[in-house]
């Protein structure tokens, strides 16, 4: 029997108010919003976005294979009339009207995951722990805003036993349409942390933003909230306040309801020892790092509040890896044996590069080798941005990292307050600094390469693996 197709042309239609123009499938196997990459059989939504109009690219799409092409009315003229079209009157509108559609017609489970750290990898870790039993849904990437969301609510299929969908926020008032359309059984805050500052005036409004995942909760649903946090009284007196009764807590904390009882950090991964709302559980996680095993205790209570099984959940986490960019290990080949690289090159702020650099601190380093941080300018931190460049200090000097690469105007205050002997090299780039870090790898080394999105680390991560790419013993 054929598998059901993602949605049929009727209901489709339907959910979003749509006129149908040319000739149109009975059904469509998903939905794109990037010609590039759109599948055969699949829905493409031509979407206006910051620099690119997706109307633009309708023709490369359904040349591609796309079913359809979802379209605004007052761009229809432009297209022949024999082509497969849905015309709206607004095409992100639609979507997010097929994305409520989506969710109506849910069995499923449904899980949101917030936070200034973490979001990712702890969808990343549910992903594995849920879909090792049942159908299970998640979000791609880091699709968590105004067109993620949607796109990655509307293609989730009708029979999922399990659904997880990131929300992201740089401004108060993101997340609340978002979770209104998501409607989760259980929200997960990871942390809140100095993040977006240039855009709050302190972390407690920061806090109330990420507390707005609260307002989309479903009744009697649960929210799963980091009790070791110091925004957690005003988090918990908010989901209080929604009407929201089960409050879930994890942390070291000893009240906490998934509480860390004992951890052994490794260089590649961790063994914990937690007990998870009354059970007690020893598992083998597969990411490094004291802030990943913290949020396996949320991965896991969340995961049991949905009704998986604990036991199993516990399991699967031994095969957790990190998402791109956020401590995806490589070995690099040069000459006289091998070095370590750590890239989490996808975006910081103060709080995961402290945490990045403790996972650095963890690395075990060969004969000689060193220690290396390549760090790139922490963006939207406002007026304090000069102070928590310079505090990192800190984590370098209680992690033993013995060099450190600066790429950024804003990383000038760090590489001012190093001492000479940590100093690798500065620039005021990462294309200029480049050349600097994959000349100074030697076998043995550990390189943790780590900045925000907008410090583009990930040109460095890319010279470094094409640079040490191969053998060893073709490195001359």
């Amino acid at each position: 029997m054929s598998a059901r197709p993602l949605w049929t042309l009727d209901e489709m239609a339907a959910a979003m108010r749509a006129e149908g123009r040319g000739t149109l499938p009975a059904a469509i196997t998903g939905i794109s919003i990037d010609s590039r990459t759109v599948a055969p059989g699949e829905a493409y939504f031509a979407i206006k976005g910051d620099v690119h109009d997706g109307h633009a690219f309708v023709g490369a799409a359904l040349k591609a294979g796309a079913a359809l092409a979802v379209v605004e009315a007052a761009r229809r003229d432009q297209f022949a009339l024999e082509l497969p079209l849905l015309v709206v009157d607004d095409v992100l509108a639609a979507l997010r009207d097929l994305a409520r559609a989506s969710r109506a017609r849910l069995a499923a489970q449904v899980i949101a995951v917030t936070g200034s750290v973490g979001k990712t990898s702890t969808k990343e870790a549910l992903r594995g722990v849920l879909g090792a039993q049942g159908k299970t849904h998640v979000s791609v990437a880091s699709f968590n805003n105004h067109w993620g969301v949607p796109l990655s609510l509307s293609r989730c299929p009708a029979d999922a036993r399990f659904a997880v969908f990131e929300i992201g926020m740089n401004h108060a008032g993101e997340i609340t349409p978002l979770v209104k359309m998501v409607r989760p059984h259980v929200a997960i805050i990871t942390t809140v942390e100095p993040v977006h500052l240039e855009f709050f005036s302190g972390v407690e409004a920061i806090a109330d933003a990420k507390a707005e995942i609260f307002e989309g909760v479903e009744p009697d649903g649960a929210v799963v909230l980091n009790r070791d946090n110091a925004q957690f009284a005003r988090l918990q007196e908010c989901a209080r306040k929604l009407g929201i009764a089960k409050i879930v807590t994890f942390g070291a904390d000893e009240k906490a309801d998934a509480r860390l009882l004992d951890l052994a950090l490794h260089p590649a991964g961790s063994a914990v020892h937690a007990e998870i709302l009354g059970s007690e559980l020893t598992y083998k996680l597969g990411m490094p790092g004291r802030h990943m095993a913290m949020n396996s205790l949320a991965v896991l209570a969340a995961a049991s509040l949905a009704g998986a099984d604990l036991a199993l959940a516990g399991l699967a986490l031994s095969q957790a890896q990190p998402a791109a960019g956020r401590g995806v290990r490589r070995a690099l080949a040069v000459r006289g044996g091998e070095a370590l690289l750590i890239d989490e090159s996808y975006n910081a702020n103060p709080a995961s590069m402290a945490a990045a650099l403790n996972v650095l601190g963890e690395a075990k380093v060969g004969t000689q080798g060193r220690r290396i941080a390549v760090l790139g300018d922490m963006l939207e931190l406002g007026p304090r941005s000069a102070d928590l460049h310079r505090d990192l200090t800190g984590a370098i000097d209680a992690n033993d990292v013995d060099m450190i690469f600066c790429c950024g105007p804003l990383m000038r205050n760090l590489w001012n307050a190093l001492s000479s002997g940590r100093r690798g090299g500065y620039a005021e780039d990462a294309a200029a600094l480049e050349s600097q870090v994959t000349a100074a790898i030697r076998s043995g080394d550990v390189i943790m390469v780590k900045g925000s999105l907008g410090s583009r680390m990930k040109v460095i991560v890319t010279a470094l693996e094409r640079r040490y790419s191969g053998s060893a013993a073709e490195i001359l």
